[in-house]
């Protein structure tokens, strides 16, 4: 056996091994009457490329199935990506740039072909990366979203897209899916509706300008601002109201300002109109002043301009106050240039606010409010128009200037200037384009998600599905109570085309394919609708479409519902609750019995991992440092349920240093001869060092099943963690080694199949988190009949427990370590061996002393064991169950010195642990430090008052050997 496992080499070796027999296919390893357990990867983009919270996803997916698959369950993990509609559509136009080619100079078909040619040279990369991490996905059945859409080349003739193009009509018939308009997020440069998933909310510098809306007519109103208490600290007459807005290009298009109901300032003049301060004077348009709830009376001036068609928060106002929402921009966030003259939209928008007639949301948004000076206008550039009108006619708020100390004048009157905050503003941003969206009313596709939410919440409810940790449970029920229509269509090319189509009247045929349409229509001349299914659509169909739906496959009838799903908890409710309104909407069942949500991979610090920090871990580049065991195990041992994972370098080493521990231990085994018996009984040692770590292998395996049953990765590695390097490593090889040396052939034999066994069962227990090096041991140990991944996982317990044995062997251990403590903490020198004094001890202990006395000396480093009526001065004493030792140490150490030594580091400690409290008992630290400042301040302490402790503790035994 080589001295290291070489995991660069061994890894890419291992997984072919694998891949070329099969061992990942569904039902492989299954057992005769096997119960089934599928899980269904969540499918990453095709143009992903593995992110640290991939391979934490991925890792746990494939800890379950390996662990299913070595008890002989009928397993399927199902692989595939999600087309990633927007993602893709400007990878492949980014790569036509670069040809001169833009995507409108092509036809929709000329494009989509380029974008299957992407597909097929480059799709696969995430594919092979997840290999890397040691995924043992079925992959003869990987997915694909757009599988057998038209213009799908040879290789992607599935039926996904038929599964799409079904659902959508079903539940269009059964009117679960309608046109309609409604306020969505609006990407002006790939001019589509995007979700809020693909919405960075970021804060950047910004402005909120100060403007007056005349009151019509010249009226005027007692403007009054009282304190708490009631007395007036403020009063004027104004003729205006005052409006804040970071975003003066939208007053165009308001409807209405509203106060809140509750606020006296402005109950004089609720139900009056005031004026828009922008646009032709003589066309100037008059709004309603109405009262709603949104409104913050502490905020701003307490007043709010309704733009009912750009903001979301004012659109619900619009909708409840029957507010008219006028669009104002085109698809690339333009002003718009379309519609009849400025004139007679604002006289048309007028007669509206006096309540002379009303207006349709089609005539509504038909309407273009924007003067004709500004259309064609940028966004921005029309704000800067906007800004400069309204200051020129002296509407805008006024507040006293800064000083003017130029040319040496000092507290010189600077007179008035427009009331501007710089502040810092949160503005949306695509996630992919990196421009500003807009919040835009338009005309999409939507599900009626209230007709289709009640069974997927009674499906949680009922526990037919349960969700795991319950926090998360919670935000599930939150959504699904409170859910809005969900917008489905997207204005993209790549996608799933909507499959309606339309006659010269704008009437809608939806059919599966255009010569259904046709002939629904009677044959009338048709027009397809150009938008495309947003891809959480048909990812909402990944458990059925996978397996083969709508056709009736015995993968479906197998494998559906799934067992368990794992995901992250970002999309709950883009994808999981999706999953299940869809699945429990068109087959009346839900998609998984399980859901497990784990939580965010952080830094070190607890910091959310930026390109911009600097913190990204890259997988890839950790997998070639440390090896993919190394990586997985520490993602799993971190895997604490509703915990972030805060993922550093240090402990990744740790753990690859596990791994090394774990080959050493194989080696140090194969050194001393020791091979698998064949049919090895468990039962069957004699010895009591044996027996005993036949017991903590059951203990271990026991534990290990039931923490992974209950969705505890954490706990289950952590367990075998302490299995492996506490008992097997750190003790019961060196308890072997006498026995080894004894010239007892038949003890030499029990150990040497007790020990082979047990390293077997270490790599069984550990191959489902650390699937590589176990398998090269396996094979390097001995010639096996079957791989490691197929090894028949064990069912050994209780039957196995020697209490006494466990016992004996327990009371040895704690000897030893009190042994070692002492030594540690008084500075007794590692190399030297001391006299160790027996006392008073019971039966038991002097049993257990006297058949382990040669193991104990030897590691406990002692020169003698000497029995005593009382110790002499100078002793530290050492207590263990049924009896006390001692360790004469007065004449092996200076004890003044040890004890100033402590005292002088016990003084810099408590000035240490002084300003940690002090930070943390600070109201202003715990508010205004960053959460992971703050954490790590705690940890700072924890360890300190520990190691305070433990000083303590070791001059209490110093002043006892004085």
């Amino acid at each position: 056996m080589e001295k290291t496992f070489n995991a660069a080499e061994a890894e890419a070796r291992i997984y072919a091994k694998w891949d070329d027999a099969g061992a990942f296919k569904a039902g492989a390893n299954a057992k005769p009457g096997a119960e089934p357990f599928s899980i269904m990867i969540p499918p990453p983009n095709v143009t992903g490329v593995l992110h640290v919270g991939h391979a934490f996803n991925n890792t746990l997916q494939d800890v379950l199935t390996r662990w299913h698959r070595m008890r002989g369950f009928d397993t399927l993990w199902q692989p595939g990506t999600d087309h990633a509609g927007i993602a893709t559509q400007m990878v492949v136009e980014r790569e036509l740039a670069k040809e001169g080619i833009a995507r409108k100079d092509l036809t929709r078909e000329e494009f989509l072909a380029h974008v299957w040619d992407w597909k097929k040279k480059s799709g696969g990369t995430i594919r092979e990366q997840l290999k890397r991490l040691g995924a043992s996905c079925d992959w003869s059945r990987e997915a694909f979203t757009m599988s057998g859409a038209p213009g799908a080349p040879e290789g992607e003739e599935g039926n996904f897209h038929d599964a799409v193009i079904k659902v959508f009509v079903e539940m269009y018939n059964k009117g679960y899916i309608y046109r309609g308009k409604r306020l969505v997020n609006w990407d002006p440069h790939f001019e589509t509706a995007i979700s809020d998933l693909e919405v960075e909310n970021i804060d950047q510098p910004g402005h909120m300008w100060h403007f007056k809306y005349p009151l019509a007519g010249g009226a005027t109103y007692e403007y009054v601002e009282k304190d708490e208490d009631g007395n007036v600290t403020f009063r004027e007459t104004r003729d205006y109201i005052s409006i804040a807005t970071t975003r003066p290009e939208t007053m165009l298009g308001d409807g209405a300002v509203a106060v809140h109901p509750d606020d006296a300032r402005y109950a004089p003049i609720v139900g009056q109109l005031c004026e828009i301060p922008v646009g032709p004077k003589e066309h100037r348009r008059l709004i309603p002043i109405i009262t709603d709830e949104y409104p913050d009376p502490t905020f701003g001036s307490g007043a709010v301009k309704i733009t009912g068609a750009h903001d979301f928060n004012d659109y619900g106002v619009a909708k409840r106050n029957d507010i008219p929402c006028y669009r104002l921009m085109d698809t690339r966030a333009h002003l718009r240039d379309d519609g009849a003259p400025y004139a007679e939209a604002a006289a048309i928008a007028q007669s509206v606010a006096n309540g002379e007639t009303t207006l349709g949301e089609m005539e509504a948004d038909a309407l273009n409010l924007v003067p004709d000076e500004l259309r064609g206008l940028d966004r921005f550039e029309a704000r800067k128009r906007v800004v400069q009108q309204i200051t020129d006619e002296g509407l805008a708020v006024m507040v006293p200037a800064p000083p003017d100390d130029s040319d040496g004048n000092v507290c010189f009157d600077g007179g008035m200037m427009p009331f501007v905050e710089s502040k810092p503003i949160t503005q949306p941003f695509g996630d992919r384009s990196k421009v500003v969206i807009e919040p835009m009313l338009t005309d999409q596709w939507f599900v009626d998600t209230a007709k289709i939410v009640e069974p997927a919440l009674e499906a949680v409810r009922s526990g037919r599905t349960k969700i795991m940790p319950e926090q998360h449970r919670k935000v599930y029920f939150h959504w699904l109570e409170n859910i809005e229509p969900w917008t489905i269509s997207r204005q993209l090319w790549w996608g799933h085309q909507i499959p309606v189509w339309y006659d010269e009247d704008g009437n809608q045929y939806c059919a599966a394919s255009e010569e259904e349409a046709v002939a629904k229509a009677g044959g009338k001349a048709l027009t397809r609708d150009p938008d495309v299914l947003d891809t959480w659509f048909s990812s909402g169909l990944w458990p059925i479409g996978t397996l083969g739906w709508p056709e009736q496959t015995p993968e479906l009838d197998r494998y559906f519902p799934t067992s368990t799903l794992v995901s992250g908890f970002d999309i709950i409710f883009f994808w999981v609750a999706r999953m299940m309104m869809m699945q429990l909407a068109v087959v009346d069942e839900v998609p998984f019995r399980d859901v497990y949500v784990h939580a965010l991979v952080r830094d070190e610090k607890g910091r959310k991992m930026s390109k911009s920090i600097g913190n990204v871990l890259d997988p890839l580049e950790l997998i070639d440092e440390y090896g993919a065991d190394a990586l997985r195990f520490t993602l799993t041992a971190m895997a604490a349920m509703g915990r972030d994972l805060k993922l550093s370098t240090d402990r990744i080493q740790g753990y690859r240093n596990f791994g090394t521990k774990l080959w050493n231990a194989a080696r140090f085994a194969e050194m001393n001869e020791c091979k698998p018996v064949a049919d090895f009984d468990p039962t069957s040692p004699t010895q009591t060092v044996n027996k005993w770590i036949v017991t903590e292998t059951a203990r271990a395996r026991m534990a290990h099943d039931e923490a992974l049953a209950g969705y505890r990765f954490n706990d289950a590695a952590g367990g075998l963690y302490q299995f492996v390097w506490g008992k097997v490593c750190d003790w019961y090889l060196e308890f072997a080694k006498p026995l080894f040396a004894s010239g007892d052939e038949a003890v030499i034999a029990e150990t040497r199949a007790t020990m082979a066994w047990v390293i077997d069962q270490c790599l069984i227990l550990l191959h489902p988190t650390m699937p590589f090096i176990t398998e090269e041991l396996w094979g390097e140990i001995t010639i096996r009949d079957t791989m490691l991944v197929h090894a028949e996982w064990p069912t050994y317990g209780e039957a196995l427990i020697d209490a006494d044995s466990e016992r004996e062997m327990s009371w040895v251990i704690s000897l030893i370590e009190a042994i070692r403590s002492a030594r540690q903490q008084m500075h007794v020198p590692a190399g030297l061996k001391v006299q160790l004094l027996q006392s008073d001890l019971d039966e038991a202990g002097q049993r257990a002393f006297d058949n382990n006395q040669a193991m104990i000396t030897r590691l406990a480093r002692l020169s003698e064991v000497t029995p005593t009526e009382a110790f002499p001065k100078g002793t530290v004493t050492i207590a263990v169950d049924g009896g006390t030792f001692g360790l004469p140490i007065a004449d092996l150490i200076d004890v003044g010195e040890e004890k100033a030594r402590l005292e002088k580091t016990l003084g810099k400690l408590a000035k240490e642990l002084g300003g940690l409290r002090g930070r943390l008992n600070n109201p202003k630290f715990a508010a205004s430090a960053p959460p992971e400042v703050v954490e790590e301040t705690r940890a700072n302490l924890a360890a300190r008052e520990e190691e305070e402790a433990r000083i303590k503790q070791a001059l209490e035994r110093l002043n006892e050997v004085a």
